[in-house]
């Protein structure tokens, strides 16, 4: 019989079975009851050290508690074609064969991951490379099981919006702020890796402010964690000690496909504006300049007047861009927008692409060794 992975022959459960008879007869008989281990309390107990981390454990609980309802196990089908072994083109080996296999060109793949549920009424966020490409997306919530649309997908983000139909409300997660997330704070994972449902994992905030990991050309920050994330956690919550979500658990840095202590997830805030363009338009709908951003080092700023490198030194400009007609030139340093600081390209990536369409940004720009403000109306990006 197999139970979860581990195999017990039935010989052995009979074994097992007739040896529990025979040890609690011996017990029967000589009268003897409890014999190992220390049937007293544990003197840590009553120890005030370990009452403050019996809290800690209980807030754990609670988090659990909180979420165990909320956090989604998804499965996915989909059909993919198989190559073609070359005996099929062979005339003498085509023969051995059967005509079926040599016919039968597809196969069904199948796939899991997590997500969690955003509203009372069915909608669900996961990541986009659980579920794309798919023909079929199951959600199981608590003991019931639904099939999932897709209503939005964004691959830069790794971020996906799916809806069910569900027989009553739901219970939705709670949502923190991803902005004042630290290192060192808390960092709660619950997800299916590897199939094994409502797995809860505790870590803390390694760093915060990843870049550049995903290979895609692009800037977007990560929360780094050492919380247990594995293969099957992805698009499951990454939670603060409050039981609200920081992340969405997106992937792993792994030399063996296992958890080594390096996972990263999404920010909520960035997840938030995605998710909420996506039910909107079923797309993303990116903030848009049109600057080209040039490195700059330590001399370069100093060169320039400024004490440090933070910045976003402007190398080109696009025609009739919106920057071209707000006033920027090739080599401005641009240090705020809306007051948020810019410390280097990749803050300027995602400020501006979190903007609606058609908002008047301010941009604070050092020219000439002197601040100016301009007002850059956003476009959306070709």
């Amino acid at each position: 019989m197999k139970t979860g992975g581990f195999y017990r022959t039935g010989a052995a459960m009979a074994a097992g079975a007739l040896m529990m008879l025979l040890v609690t007869g011996v017990f029967c008989k000589s009268g003897v009851s409890g014999v190992f281990g220390n049937t007293n309390q544990s003197p840590l107990r009553g120890d005030k050290v370990t009452a403050d981390t019996v809290k800690a454990q209980e807030s754990f609980r609670k988090v659990f508690e909180l979420n165990r309802d909320s956090v989604v196990y998804i499965s996915t089908e989909q059909t993919v074609k198989r190559q073609r072994h070359p005996f099929f083109d062979d005339p003498f080996y085509r023969d051995f064969f059967p005509r079926e296999l040599q016919q039968n060109r597809t196969q069904k793949v199948t796939g899991l991951g997590t997500g969690f549920i955003i509203s009372e009424d069915g909608y669900i966020c996961t990541n986009f490379h659980v579920v794309n490409g798919v023909d079929k997306v199951n959600v199981k919530v608590a003991e019931d099981v639904y099939q999932a649309d897709i209503i939005g997908l964004d691959e830069r983000t790794d971020l996906a919006l799916l809806k069910i139909k569900p027989d009553g409300k739901l219970k939705p997660v709670y949502f923190g702020n991803s902005d004042t997330v630290s290192v060192g704070d808390w960092a709660i994972a619950i997800g299916n890796p590897y199939g094994l449902s409502s797995t809860f994992t505790v870590g803390v905030v390694s760093a915060t402010g990843r870049r550049d990991l995903d290979l895609m050309g692009d800037s977007q920050s990560h929360i780094q964690t050492d919380a247990s994330i594995n293969p099957g956690n992805s698009g499951g919550p990454l939670l603060n000690i409050y039981g609200e979500v920081i992340g969405i658990n997106h992937m792993i840095y792994s030399q063996s496909g296992g958890n080594v202590g390096l996972g990263f997830a999404i920010p909520v805030n960035t997840a938030k504006s995605v998710l909420e363009q996506l039910k909107q338009y079923k797309k993303i709908k990116r903030g848009y300049i049109g600057v080209k951003i040039a490195p700059m080092n330590e001399d370069a700023a100093l060169r320039l007047g400024l004490q440090n490198a933070d910045g976003a030194f402007v190398g080109q400009i696009v025609k009739d861009s919106p920057a071209e007609s707000g006033g920027i030139v090739p080599g401005d340093v641009i240090l705020s927008v809306n007051g948020r600081p810019v410390r280097n390209y990749g803050d300027l990536v995602s400020i501006v692409d979190e903007s609606p369409v058609g908002e008047t940004l301010k941009i604070e720009v050092w020219r000439k060794r002197a601040r100016l403000n301009l007002y850059i109306k956003v476009a959306e990006r070709p």
